[in-house]
């Protein structure tokens, strides 16, 4: 007889771990025990060196569906001589080091509970077990028990308790577990927060959203707005009172067969749409949908995902084709959490409120993805994901990493871990800036890492550098914008450089003080050099350029005709005055409140703007998405460009704006335009790869950058790159866009400490 310890580190708790392996070690004739602890999860094995090899092998084959093993610490033991297996009660240890799953879809078996007559849960609102539910909002500690979630204040009546006290049951230490005899309950409200006399809140709720109300609905991460997707009044009313104007709206749909009735899917996304992270999934709208179109307005596509909480399904099952599902929030503002709140902050836009009595300790978005080049790709990383840990190929010192302005996350490094936050969204305001505060501390708190060293963004006004330079008892390190972009990419393919790297994006301060955003790096992870980037162009009015991309397109007619662009007839004139427009190329000239920039982004801006397509954006990157959505694939020719030697190269747009116009005078669509705008930029960036290369001997290159998100542009110059001989690394696991600069900024500022 021998006797092993095991710590099985890892996605080990609350996710039906032990029970597997108590059932495992019974299987085998093991006797011992097994603990949930701070490190993980501890077990002790008694037996014949056969069975005890064999339990090795079965643990990783046949572990829980939501289980995810990133280690195991094998040792000799003393033998006990106990007679049985059993699972012990959790206890505390030196470190925590156990991982925490993220919230998951509702699964299959506890859906056919919900709805089926016989059963004691049949409808109620809040069924889970140990592969579905609630884990990563509703905990404020580790180990991942009861008492460390918000479910600690409700007490489980004889029936759970039996059920979470039986190894044999797949609720065996379910931490939400719970009934409508125990459990929490639902209430519908008005907007001024008095109770709805109904006995079916859900049911009642879908009759006023099929009257044409809106509701506030609480869901596992925070609330959702609530409408019919199929009612152009309803939907407009929404966008109105939530003053987003024009914003694609997510679209909840009952199931596969309802969201094939929408949207093109391939069995790829399909996949995806299906898992139990069930994220919103973009995918192309099928032609003749019911959808109002004020859903997603110029967009072909939709946003949208199955109900994932039994809450959801009931709803969806009173006869909706599809509700949006958008984020319980006004414009710029975190989602909202508690129920009070929720009525102070949405009473002025929702008409009713579906709310239940499970607090919710950490917001959590719904993730955003689209399946491109082959691999799924973030739009927006969070419920469903986190706080699963991105792996890196070297272990690390701890540091925390503020992340950017925009689509802020944090990061916070564990050995050779690194945990990426919730999207937090935009620092643009105090509500923001505690979110961002909450999470950096319930970060720490679950980890249990102090940090030694603080990364941030060299912008010296976004909060997240002053949150991070207010930090004590850490070394402070400032990571550029476009080098955190390639590091991040470096280091969830487990590359160390130097590497060629293309950060393409819209808005990022450069160690010159301009406005960076097409660039060509040759990076590693402590250090980059600039080896190419566009030529700067003023951006007039500064961040106004950013709102109104017909500033851009004017300081861009000024950059390649002079005072000769006011002889042109072109589409952007109907929209703009031309008065305006050469007031903002006089700005652009004499340089007062007009910083240089070399952003692709602002270039799109233009191109955008001078087609006549967008002059004003009510969104983030909405031009450039909506000459994205234009593009004719058969438009084959190219624009001209030059190159102008250096240490950097600089590429001028003029050339390729003089064509554009040219093209627009002659009465060449938009669509081509667009199409042709497209195939240049990619001729442009392999072009400038290959110079790279030339002078380097690099081989591979890094994409990184909001650009990237246009689905042409990446597949485009994937396939254009790798058939250039180079290998080419992209964003799988972290947003190409600056939810990713986070997990940049920690590796890189790792490296630049031990410079």
């Amino acid at each position: 007889m021998e006797a092993r310890r095991l710590l099985i580190r890892g996605i080990v708790q609350g996710v039906g771990f032990r029970p597997f392996v108590y059932q495992l070690a019974r299987r085998l004739g093991l006797a011992g025990e097994v603990a949930n602890t701070s490190e993980g999860v501890v077990v002790h094995l008694e037996g014949e060196r056969a069975a005890l090899d064999a339990f090795a092998v079965a643990l990783h084959r046949e572990k829980p569906p939501l289980a995810r093993i990133t280690g195991i610490e094998t040792e000799t033991a003393e033998v006990r001589r106990v007679a049985d297996f059993n699972i012990r009660t959790s206890r505390r240890s030196g470190s925590r080091a156990t991982l925490i799953s993220p919230d998951m879809a509702v699964c299959h078996r506890c859906l056919a509970e919900l709805f089926d007559p016989a059963d004691r849960r049949f409808g109620y609102p809040f069924i889970n077990c140990t592969h579905c539910g609630p884990r990563y909002t509703i905990i404020d500690d580790v180990p991942y028990d009861r008492p460390h979630t918000s479910m600690r204040h409700f007490t489980m009546c004889p029936e759970c308790q039996a059920e979470y006290d039986d190894p044999a049951d797949r609720r065996f230490h379910a931490q939400p577990n719970a009934c409508p005899v125990c459990g929490p309950q639902v209430t519908l409200c008005t907007a001024d927060g008095r109770p709805v006399a109904v006995k079916e809140p859900i049911a009642e709720t879908a009759i006023r959203l099929k009257s044409g109300r809106i509701a506030a609905v609480k869901g596992l991460g925070g609330f959702h707005l609530a409408v019919d997707a199929l009612n152009p009044e309803a939907v407009q009313r929404l966008r109105r009172r939530k003053r987003r104007e024009e914003k694609p709206f997510a679209l909840m749909v009952p199931d596969l067969a309802a969201a094939r009735r929408l949207v093109l899917l391939d069995p790829a996304t399909e996949e995806l749409l299906a898992s139990p992270r069930c994220p919103i999934v973009l995918a192309p709208r099928r032609p003749g949908n019911p959808v109002a179109p004020e859903v997603a307005p110029h967009n072909r596509y939709f946003g949208i995902l199955l109900p994932y909480t039994p809450l959801h399904h009931l709803l969806l099952r009173q006869g909706f084709q599809a509700l949006v599902m958008t984020s319980g929030n006004l414009s710029d503002e975190p989602i909202c959490i508690d129920n009070a709140e929720a009525l102070a902050r949405l009473g002025g836009v929702a008409d009713d409120f579906l709310i239940h009595d499970r607090d919710i300790y950490l917001r959590s978005d719904d993730s955003i993805v689209r399946r491109a080049a082959g691999a799924t790709r973030f739009i927006r990383r969070s419920r469903g994901y986190v706080p699963e840990p991105i792996a890196l190929r070297d272990r690390l010192p701890p540091v925390l990493a503020c992340g950017a302005g925009l689509k802020n996350t944090v990061c916070l490094t564990r050995g050779a871990e690194a945990f990426v936050s919730q999207h937090i969204g935009d620092l643009e305001n105090l509500a923001a800036y505690r979110f961002l505060e909450k999470t950096v501390a319930h970060l720490e708190r679950i980890l249990d890492v102090p940090p030694q060293i603080v990364a941030h963004d060299l912008h010296p006004d976004y909060l997240s550098t002053r949150y991070a330079l207010g930090r004590q008892n850490a070394r402070r390190i400032a990571v550029q914008h476009h080098h955190a972009h390639i590091v991040s990419v470096l280091a969830e393919h487990g590359l160390h450089g130097p590497v060629i790297g293309l950060a393409l994006d819209g808005t990022g301060y450069g160690s010159d003080g301009a406005v960076w955003g097409g660039e060509v790096l040759v990076a590693e992870a402590g250090r980059f050099t600039r080896a190419a980037h566009l030529a700067y162009v003023p951006m007039p009015g500064g961040a106004a350029a950013i709102r109104e991309p017909w500033r851009m397109a004017a300081a861009h007619l000024d950059d390649a005709f002079g005072d000769g662009w006011r002889r042109l007839d072109l589409p952007l004139f109907e929209a703009v005055p031309v008065e305006r427009l050469e007031l903002a190329a006089k700005m652009a000239r004499s340089g007062v409140n007009a910083p240089p920039t070399s952003s692709l982004g602002r270039l799109f801006d233009a191109v955008a703007a001078l087609c006549g397509l967008r002059a004003r954006v009510h969104y983030e990157g909405q031009a450039a998405m909506e000459l994205e959505m234009a593009v004719d694939p058969a438009a084959e020719e190219c624009y001209p460009y030059r190159v102008a030697p250096g240490e950097p190269l600089t590429v001028a747009t003029a050339p390729m704006i003089r064509a554009v116009a040219a093209d627009l005078e002659a009465g060449v669509p938009a669509s081509v335009v667009a199409g042709r705008f497209h195939r240049t930029l990619v001729a442009l960036f392999v072009d400038l790869c290959r110079r790279v290369r030339r002078r380097t001997g690099l081989e591979q290159v890094a994409l990184s950058g909001g650009v990237f998100q246009n689905v042409i542009l990446l597949e485009g110059m994937i396939q254009a790159l790798k058939g250039e001989g180079f290998q080419v690394y992209s964003p799988e696991q972290v947003p190409a866009n600056d939810g990713g600069i986070s997990l940049g900024q920690a590796v890189a500022a790792a490296a630049m400490a031990e410079v």
